[in-house]
């Protein structure tokens, strides 16, 4: 069957699709609380306005900007994605039949952001939506400004400057119409896509001003006023992603689809133990079988998000290259890390338990005698597994290098450090490199590394042609850079009132001299931090050749599980309900923060949603079928605030069912586009809901013992609750992320519910350590 035969069967069982209603809830009744976690971008001086006239006529607007550093807390960004400097923004094209075009600038890996930093853009410049064409835009960060899609900050970077680039193009267009009629802009104002003046009636279409309005000279953007949110028409509503019709008839051009004259298909085949380096290989062998062109070593270095040892097969598909690959024999030299295994480290993380840990990140009040009065202690040790992002499209890259220079068709997170990566491998000019950003099947973290940038790249050098790399699904899954497993012994104490009075957490994490492996680190201001009087958290390390990276929510992943885990184990030690007690913890005065240290967490946002997810769910009001029970988790993480409780029934004592999940959420105010803004938070719960079934990693002899789907199983449909209602509620800050902060509380409020129903605590993840399954 074709692809484009699928795409008319697709077509053909289509419906009309309507977007859930926006559940948003009215602000807070108390004084409005303005955070100081994630400042909008502010303009200076040196920000300004470049407009040309194009060639066959109209008007192409840059908006150079010069973001200030964003103020945020540990969690707001991973460490891999840096401070910008300052860049040329987005660009507006306006065609003289009066079509904008406006370039989504960041990648788009699923998360809408090239439809909602162009609505930004067409709210401010006051044209219809279906006016507007999107584009996306190759990397130049020279013209764009940062081009990263991580750590949830498309939003809150791109929130002002989005809106002041369209402000602009329409304050030049105002110009332009006034100074054609010779009248004052003042008295000028816009409708959708026209410039009017009232007192005459005149009016004149955007695409009739954009040749003269292109000759005005740019605004100070910083003196332009911004519209009034209740005057909003684009922005705030459900507006279906642009990509939408492309996706559901198979037109999308992902990076697998890429296609270029004269292109060669290729594998690399790395050593299963993470460094290893060919020691030799029957090349000759492979070189003979059909379709094969070339068979080659890359010695790669030692840098393991780079370019490491392997061999390259290339051939006319890659069909037959994989098949190639069948008959090739390396004899590896393994390495150090060929001793690591799962199992090794789970029995280090247990002997560390019982030493000095190796660091202190908090230490508040006498923690040991505080256990030793307490009314009621509880100790309890956690785990969580390594994870692979697996991707549904596998990791791939199209390169062609000619002529010393490199052009790359790329589905990267971060395509400026893998251009300058690319550069500094081949021993080019970063100049001389350039990428494309393709659609990509996926991402979550995976691509913000750019390891198959830089095989594509070398490959193509070495075989004089175009070269499309792919990984097989073995590849993608045994070649991950994985969330990082983590270990942790707690202990608490409640006093006869109920209140917590001691934690301790002892986390034992991988890195060595006191610096975290990607992604393996904790902050020192985690809840319950500052509102617990006697609080330890102390770290100690273990060495790890397994590279690691940045999944979804990196560390909050794992770290909601066990800390709002053992919150329920302690709230169900006192006596109490759990999401009553935990709003008696928020409730607190929070201890002050330790020298030179940030935290945005604003604990009157917590009890926001905790109030707003209890009322839609009906916490302590419902009454629930047999072997039924809620379970409730809430947690801040990317600037953002969810709580969310899960509906879970246990059938025959093993089988969990999640009947629904409440989520509510606070990532400030608007929500841009509430549709897109649901999904995403919808996908993060099932996303999260994967962590808890049958998604691990293990490592035995150096490597990783998962090459399938089968293996390393994602959530099915089967397995999805069969309704997750979303609620946001408005407060008084500016818009944040909404790609990773709703998934890490779904992974403890089920644990918590299947506690509720069986009395057996889960504290390893997956569920199946203790002998439960996903129905």
């Amino acid at each position: 069957i074709t692809r484009s035969a699928v795409a008319e069967r697709i077509s053909g069982f289509a419906r009309p699709y309507a977007a859930p209603p926006n559940r948003i809830a009215p602000p807070l009744s108390d004084p409005p609380y303005r955070s100081n976690l994630m400042e909008t971008n502010r303009f200076n001086r040196r920000s300004f306005l470049r407009a040309t006239a194009l060639a066959g006529g109209g008007m192409l607007l840059g908006f150079y900007h010069a973001p200030e550093t964003l103020v945020r807390d540990a969690k707001a960004l991973p460490a891999a994605i840096p401070e910008m400097e300052p860049m040329l923004g987005h660009f507006i094209r306006i065609a003289p039949d009066g079509i904008v075009t406006i370039i989504g600038k960041n990648p788009e890996i699923g998360q809408g952001v090239k439809t909602s930093l162009p609505m930004m853009i067409a709210e401010e410049l006051d044209v219809e939506w279906d006016q507007v064409r999107i584009e996306q835009g190759d990397l130049n960060e020279a013209a764009y400004g940062p081009q990263v899609a991580g750590g949830s900050t498309a939003t809150p970077r791109n929130w002002e400057p989005m809106r002041r680039t369209g402000a602009a193009a329409r304050h030049m267009l105002i110009a332009a119409a006034a100074a054609t009629w010779g009248v004052d802009a003042a008295a000028c104002s816009t409708r959708p896509g026209m410039v009017i003046h009232a007192p005459t009636g005149r009016s004149l279409g955007y695409g009739e001003l954009a040749d003269r309005a292109a000759g005005q000279t740019p605004p100070d953007p910083q003196t332009l006023p911004l519209k009034n949110p209740v005057d909003y028409r684009i922005i705030g509503r459900p507006t279906p992603a642009v990509d939408n019709p492309a996706i559901v008839t198979g037109k999308l051009v992902y990076a697998a689809d890429v296609r270029l004259p004269g292109m060669l298909a290729a594998v690399f085949v790395k050593c299963p133990v993470f460094g290893g380096k060919v020691r030799a290989a029957n090349l000759d062998a492979v070189r003979r079988q059909p379709g094969v062109r070339q068979a080659f070593i890359i010695e790669g270095g030692d840098r393991l998000d780079a370019l490491v040892g392997g061999v390259a097969i290339v051939a006319d598909t890659w069909w037959h290259a994989e098949k190639a690959r069948e008959r090739l024999e390396v004899d590896w030299d393994e390495g150090a890390g060929a001793s690591e295994s799962s199992a090794a480290f789970a029995r280090t993380a247990d002997a560390l338990f019982g030493e000095a840990p190796h660091s202190t990140l908090r230490a508040d009040g006498d923690v040991d005698a505080a256990l030793r009065t307490a009314h009621k202690t509880v100790e309890a040790k956690y785990s969580y597994p390594f994870l692979a992002h697996a991707t549904m499209e596998p990791q791939t890259c199209t390169a062609r290098f000619q002529d010393g220079r490199v052009e790359l068709w790329a589905p990267s997170q971060s395509p400026e450090p893998g251009r300058r990566l690319v550069a500094e491998t081949l021993g080019i000019p970063p100049e001389h490199v350039t990428v494309h950003l393709t659609a990509m099947g996926g991402g979550f973290g995976r691509r913000l590394m750019n390891d198959y940038m830089v095989e594509a790249a070398w490959i193509a050098r070495e075989a004089g042609a175009p070269v499309k790399v792919l990984y097989s699904r073995a590849d993608d899954l045994q070649h991950d850079f994985y969330r990082p497993a983590g270990y942790h012994a707690l202990a608490g104490g409640v006093d006869e009132e109920g209140n917590v009075v001691a934690w301790h957490n002892h986390f034992v994490t991988f890195g060595e001299n006191g610096r975290y492996a990607r992604a393996a680190n904790i902050h020192g201001d985690e809840f319950p931090m500052r509102f617990v009087p006697h609080y330890r958290l102390q770290t100690s390390f273990m060495g790890l050749n397994v590279p690691t990276g940045y999944l979804r929510a990196p560390a909050s992943n794992g770290l909601a599980f066990v800390m709002q885990s053992f919150l329920d184990e302690l709230a169900h030690a006192a006596g109490r309900d759990p999401l009553q007690f935990q709003r008696s913890l928020l409730q607190n005065t929070p201890l002050p923060l330790s020298e030179g240290q940030r935290s945005g967490f604003k604990p009157e946002r917590m009890l926001g949603v905790l109030d707003l997810v209890a009322e839609k769910s009906g916490w302590g009001r419902r009454t629930l079928a047999k072997d039924t029970a809620l379970g409730v988790a809430a947690y801040y993480c990317h600037a953002g605030y969810f709580a969310e409780v899960a509906e879970v029934r246990v059938e025959a004592g093993y089988r969990v069912r999640i009947n629904k999940v409440w989520a509510a959420g606070d990532v400030g105010a608007p929500i841009v586009n509430p549709s897109g803004a649901i999904q995403q938070v919808q996908g993060s719960i099932i996303d999260g809901i994967s962590h808890l079934g049958e998604a691990e990693i293990t490592i035995e002899g150096g490597r990783v013992n998962q090459s399938t789907l089968l293996e390393f199983s994602p959530l099915r449909i089967r397995q999805a609750p069969p309704e997750i209602e979303v609620h946001f509620l408005q407060s008084d800050n500016p818009p944040t992320g909404l790609g990773e902060p709703a998934l890490p509380p779904v992974i403890p409020a089920v644990c918590n519910a299947v506690f509720a129903v069986t009395g057996k605590r889960i504290r390893h993840l997956p569920i199946g350590k203790h002998g439960f399954m996903l129905a």
